[in-house]
């Protein structure tokens, strides 16, 4: 969980002296944003963390807003993460970052019934770049996997990714079934400088790989199939702070309430209906969508991305 403070400046920055500014705060944190797109969009969602003990009832208030059931532990030693962001007039914008308390989160924080019945277990990088948080995200990733769930991963930056290494980031989150890394995340872990390669190459690595490029869309790409632009969706930007969870949320929002289609009867008019016989069928996590599909999910994720930048802050309500 993270406070961010989004600052504003009314007139050009002055240096040594005052300027005048928009300055508010609201909540945060890339996970919990994404978690929010999703349920505003219709996924049921748990997200877990952690947060300092005072907030911790503001950010249950703030995620059940958007329809998440949230199981926040509290930490009465750290505060809860802060992140003072400075917004341009263009709506980019230069992060401060304290992750405070996010960096005490432990494994009893995240029991494993709030696996029971989930479709997908969704981490960011940040669940990564430190020792502690490691060993939670690999005994996640563990967990996970002993349960057939899907395992989705959101990089989420790219000065983080090259401090752990881009190799050791890659070991311990092959076979994911989607990444989302954007442009300087996606150059990191391939050493390219072309969208469609980086995105051709991290194919090698996960099932669906969807390289966010903000102001000029995205690239999806699956193995074995050449990899497909998707144009961006026009929008008067305010603030990007969270424009990538939008993304991320909008896409798997409609990546889960995708049905799959069965291979064999798909092209068969005169078959039974497929989830007759497979009850897995309608479960994205459990078959493979067609790429038409996940080129719908990511031009939802497209639009998503540019409704959230057409205000302040990253979270949808």
């Amino acid at each position: 969980m993270i406070n961010d403070v989004l600052v504003k400046p009314l007139d050009g920055v002055t240096p040594d002296s005052d300027t005048r500014a928009t300055i508010s705060a609201r909540p945060g944190g890339a996970a919990a944003n994404q978690a929010a797109w999703m349920a505003h969009l219709g996924a049921d969602v748990v997200f877990a963390g952690r947060t300092g003990a005072r907030d911790v009832a503001y950010h249950q208030r703030e995620l059940a807003r958007a329809g998440v059931r949230a199981r926040l532990a509290a930490d009465r030693e750290a505060e809860t993460g802060s992140i003072v962001i400075m917004v341009e007039p263009d709506g980019e914008r230069t992060m401060f970052t304290d992750r405070g308390a996010n960096l005490r989160l432990r494994r009893a924080d995240v029991p494993t019934r709030l696996l029971d019945g989930a479709a997908a277990l969704h981490l960011t990088g940040y669940t990564f770049c430190e020792p502690p948080l490691l060993d939670v995200a690999l005994w996640l990733l563990g967990q996970a996997r002993a349960r057939g769930l899907a395992v989705t991963i959101d990089p989420g930056s790219a000065a983080f990714l090259a401090r752990m290494g881009p190799t050791a980031f890659l070991r311990w989150t092959e076979g994911a079934a989607v990444c989302f890394p954007n442009r300087d995340e996606a150059a990191v872990l391939t050493g390219e400088t072309d969208p469609a390669a980086m995105a051709a190459r991290l194919t090698r690595h996960y099932g669906v790989v969807v390289v966010k490029l903000g102001g000029a869309g995205c690239v999806l790409a699956v193995p074995g199939e050449p990899p497909v632009p998707i144009d961006v969706h026009p929008a008067r930007a305010t603030d990007t702070t969270g424009a990538g969870d939008a993304f991320c949320g909008a896409f798997m929002s409609r990546w889960l309430a995708t049905p799959a289609a069965d291979p064999v009867t798909a092209s068969d008019p005169t078959a039974s209906d497929p989830t007759a016989s497979d009850p897995t069928a309608s479960d994205p996590t459990a078959a493979s969508l067609t790429t038409a599909d996940l080129t719908a999910a990511a031009e939802v994720a497209v639009r998503g991305a540019a409704t959230g930048v057409t205000r302040f802050g990253a979270r949808p309500v």
